[in-house]
């Protein structure tokens, strides 16, 4: 069984977390299946690819276990999100449940977000004794700004998605009920544009903010990478698996 479906319908392809009775987790076959989907370039009857998933959850993040997090996975989950967000034409992600850290992550990689009122996107990293890499802050402080991304990272709690609407971070929320007809508005517009002037105003875009946030960030990555190695992390990745509370000694 494919971990992604995708179906393409003239103008509109879909992207479909395909793993719900693991919340869509993503493990690596998943994270590459994701990667191969946003890698392609776009046929020429394509104008938006839609994002959605499978099952009660959006998605989980990463698959975690007690034996804590691979920094490897820092660097595949990055190459994905990079696809999804260099992807030419524009994508939306459609948010039904709950979005967790990596999943919170690929929503807000997506251009537009429309989430049910019910849905929550939350970072909780600082809760799991883990760092986001450069990229990654990267990302939320984009998407939210330096006073909610404070919130997303050092809080780590569920950030409900009507009040993610009213502060500009997401698109459109809708109630669970009216959530496609709200997506599909949205869909359907972008449809009609004219792609030549979607892709060139999307590589402008993504050029002018490649300049914002370009930075030296390499010693900074070694150490957030260097946090996945320590007690701690090892610790609170397994006290969420075993779902206790986490004993921090700062090591």
């Amino acid at each position: 069984m494919s971990l992604v479906k995708i179906e393409s319908n003239g103008a509109v392809r879909t992207v479909t977390l395909n793993r719900p009775e693991k919340r869509n987790a993503l493990n690596e076959a998943m994270m590459q299946e994701l990667r191969a989907a946003f890698a392609l370039e776009p046929p020429t009857d394509e104008r938006v690819t839609v994002l959605r998933a499978e099952g009660p959850a959006f998605c989980g993040g990463l698959h975690l276990s007690t034996q804590g997090v691979d920094p490897h996975q820092a660097v595949v989950i990055e190459e994905m999100f990079d696809a999804v967000h260099r992807y030419a034409l524009p994508t939306v992600a459609v948010v039904h449940g709950p979005g967790v850290a990596g999943g919170c992550e690929l929503a807000l990689h997506c251009d537009f977000v429309v989430a049910s009122t019910e849905a929550t996107l939350t970072m909780p990293l600082a809760q799991l004794g883990v760092s986001t890499t450069w990229f990654l802050t990267k990302k939320i402080m984009e998407a939210a700004g330096p006073v909610i991304g404070r919130e997303f990272l050092l809080l780590g709690e569920p950030m409900p998605a009507q009040r993610l609407h009213e502060l500009g971070v997401i698109a459109r929320t809708a109630d669970p009920d009216d959530l496609d007809k709200v997506a599909h508005e949205l869909i359907d517009r972008l449809a009609r544009n004219a792609p030549l002037s979607m892709r060139m105003m999307k590589a402008m875009m993504l050029r002018q903010m490649d300049v914002l946030f370009h930075a030296d960030h390499a010693a900074i990555d070694d150490r957030a990478l260097k946090i996945y190695q320590t007690r701690d992390a090892v610790e609170g990745v397994a006290a969420r698996v075993e779902r206790r509370t986490a004993d921090f000694e700062g090591r």
